[in-house]
């Protein structure tokens, strides 16, 4: 009963939305704000009103084989998704709470289909022309934000596996470029490479 309770809340918010005239309605959240290395991947998600996907929760509550399996469910159900990204050298000119930002707006953008309203996750909004509203802790709130988690926090963990290729001596593949203790060590010993951020680095004094 709890399992389907959390379903039923995950379109509270969406449903009465719907109920004030809102037609397409998109979720909107990022993944990779905190790390030292890599990217920030911003994701748009529109679901149909009411679809139940097994298991689907905030990312961070989830885990990597839940999410990896979450992931093509939403692609294939959504009516429309869009992935973004913005990049490390975004990410030191403007600061990371305006490529996030950034990232969720290219996201928003790249929709096949127009929505009404973006509910962003967090406590602002991107300057974009469709309407918008935040909700703090909306992945665990909101359907479509929690699919928005999965989608960006997935593609964001490839990518990192990819440039683990890449970057073999610094771990990515295990900790995504987060401050791990073993991240710390290799960047000590190696130094940082290109797809670290250094204004991250300065307060680790590397």
């Amino acid at each position: 009963m709890k399992a389907a309770k959390e379903k039923i809340d995950l379109w509270e918010i969406e449903n009465a939305l719907h109920a004030d005239g809102y037609d397409l309605i998109c979720g909107v959240d990022e993944a990779g704000r905190g790390p030292l290395a890599g990217p920030v991947c911003a994701a748009a998600v529109i679901l149909p009103q009411g679809l139940v996907v097994d298991g689907l929760n905030d990312s961070k509550k989830l885990s990597e084989k839940k999410r990896e399996e979450l992931f093509p469910l939403i692609c294939e159900q959504a009516l429309s998704y869009s992935i973004a990204f913005s990049s490390v050298e975004e990410i030191e000119e403007i600061n990371i709470l305006q490529a996030a930002m950034l990232a969720m707006k290219r996201a928003i953008g790249g929709l096949s289909l127009q929505p009404g309203l973006a509910l962003i996750d967090g406590n602002r909004c991107p300057e974009t022309e469709t309407e918008s509203r935040f909700i703090i802790g909306g992945d665990g709130k909101c359907a479509s934000i929690a699919a928005a988690s999965v989608l960006a926090k997935v593609t964001r963990d490839r990518l990192m596996i990819e440039l683990a290729e890449k970057y073999p001596e610094y771990g990515f593949e295990k900790h995504k470029g987060y401050g791990t203790k073993a991240h710390i060590e290799a960047l000590r010993r190696y130094g940082p490479c290109e797809i670290h951020r250094p204004s991250f680095l300065k307060k680790l004094a590397i």
